[in-house]
């Protein structure tokens, strides 16, 4: 008698499951059918998933659907009820696991809408006292999916996906920003070097560095703000290519309403429905927003971690909060680890934009069959960027205090300071007295005195680094 190390394991049992091509042998347990198996066997890519709020936006459009063909006497109600108690099931974070198309798939996202077709089917079965896959009860095609296709069931659940993860990121950057809003009023009254090209340039208050952080960033959540009314213009009731085939002349209006409902989000019909499934403009513009954003954030981070080098041989201006050890091996290091995962961030959502723009030109005709991969792409950037803006507020940013002393020594040094002496003794002269400075190592002042003919007290006044952030001339 075979062991338990020589016993096969016993054959999972299956059901079977028809489709337009034939019969298919689905996991017995599965609640998906026949269309999510063959795209299971033909998609074994990544191993992604359909992000939760693309699975939860197709959900929704199913919902108001069966609402919609259920009012217009097209749905016997008990179907209706049956499919959206289903759908809310989902939305309730029932059956994830029975989401299983990977990420990169059949075009225009036909398996992933296939996949919660057939769940929603076999589901809503169940509930009506029958077992999955009893299409006598309910049908994927002809119930769930009544009235849609996939080419304008999917762009819907895009938008509205794109619509419940945007105003994360908003959020967050609009909380960065007031982060260092605060700081910038706490170190308003520090002076430090100015540096441009990463060399001397006159004195800058560090107030007034970190208010133009906070000022890019509300530019940025406005931006990712601003692309979102296109979104919330919906090309649900287009069917196949935007003419409405299929679907009642009434269907578009009730399927609408039943999503702002459902969402809380003001939705329309959008003006062209041919243009709305043609064209993926909406996302471009949205991705571009966040791409823009993870562009000020590298700049940002960046700046964080130049004046927080050190802490003796780099800029040592800032302090940065010391969230875990920095080396293996060197004893004591402290790297700036939240601004580093803040550009990996940044750099992957500028490569997920890539490919949102480049899958945006790929549609043909009266279709764009790169959906999956936009999806896809805008629902992660959208969460990344979202939680690592946050963990960098909140681990990084909130803690950041500064050196005044260090920022006053390098204020009190910087060659550029001679900028100021430009009105009184002219461009040339104050070169004159900056290479002095440069190849002896004296201070501007006193060469101001010496090259330059002030007095003591006037070389003071006008070289004052705190006098030299505001307006005005020497």
């Amino acid at each position: 008698m075979p062991n338990a190390r020589t016993r096969k394991p016993r054959a999972e049992r299956t059901r079977s499951e028809q489709d337009s091509m034939g019969e298919v042998r689905v996991p017995a347990g599965a609640l998906w059918g026949a269309q999510t198996a063959r795209a299971v066997e033909n998609f074994p890519i990544s191993g992604l998933r359909a992000p939760p709020a693309f699975v939860d936006a197709t959900a929704r459009i199913k919902i108001a659907a069966a609402r919609a063909n259920a009012a217009l006497g097209l749905l016997p109600r008990r179907k209706a009820r049956a499919i959206e108690r289903a759908a809310r099931e989902v939305l309730a974070g029932r059956w994830r696991e029975q989401f299983v198309v990977d990420a990169y798939q059949a075009g225009a996202g036909t398996s992933h809408h296939m996949n919660v077709n057939e769940v929603l089917a076999n589901r809503a079965c169940e509930l009506l006292g029958g077992r999955r896959g009893d299409r006598s009860l309910v049908d994927p095609n002809d119930d769930v999916n009544m009235a849609q296709s996939t080419n304008d069931v999917v762009p819907t659940a895009m938008r509205l996906a794109a619509l419940e993860l945007a105003p994360e990121v908003i959020e967050a950057l609009s909380g960065l920003a007031d982060t260092f809003e605060r700081k910038a009023r706490a170190w308003d009254g520090i002076v430090k070097a100015g540096r441009t090209h990463l060399m001397d340039a006159t004195p800058i208050r560090l107030g007034q560095e970190a208010s133009g952080w906070a000022h890019v960033l509300r530019g940025a959540a406005g931006r990712v703000r601003d692309a979102l009314p296109e979104l919330s213009l919906l090309g649900l009731g287009g069917t196949a290519v935007g003419t409405g085939v299929n679907a009642h002349p009434r269907y578009q209006a009730l399927a609408v309403a039943e999503l702002s409902r459902l969402t809380g989000v003001p939705l329309a019909p959008a003006p062209s429905l041919t243009a709305a499934m043609q064209s993926l403009a909406p996302f471009v513009a949205l991705s571009g927003a966040l791409r823009g954003a993870a562009v000020e954030l590298l700049k940002i981070g960046g700046d964080v971690r130049l004046l927080g080098s050190g802490p003796t041989t780099g800029l040592g201006e800032l302090r940065l909060p010391p969230v875990q050890p920095g080396s293996s091996i060197m004893p004591g290091k402290v790297n700036p680890s939240m601004a580093e995962m803040l550009a990996m961030v940044s750099y992957q959502v500028i490569g997920l934009d890539a490919a949102v723009a480049a899958a945006a030109a790929g549609g043909q005709l009266e279709l764009n069959v790169m959906m999956p991969l936009v999806a896809w792409d805008l629902c992660h950037a959208l969460e990344i960027l979202a939680a690592g803006v946050r963990a960098f507020d909140r681990r990084c940013a909130r803690g950041l205090s500064a050196d005044p002393a260090r920022a006053r020594h390098y204020a009190d040094r910087t060659v550029s300071l001679a900028t100021a002496l430009a009105p009184r003794l002219g461009y040339q002269r104050a070169v004159a007295i900056v290479k002095a400075s440069v190849e002896s190592g004296r201070a501007i002042a006193d060469l101001a005195v010496e090259l330059g003919g002030l007095t003591p007290a006037q070389a003071a006044r006008v070289l004052d680094p705190a006098r030299l952030t505001r307006p005005g001339r020497g």
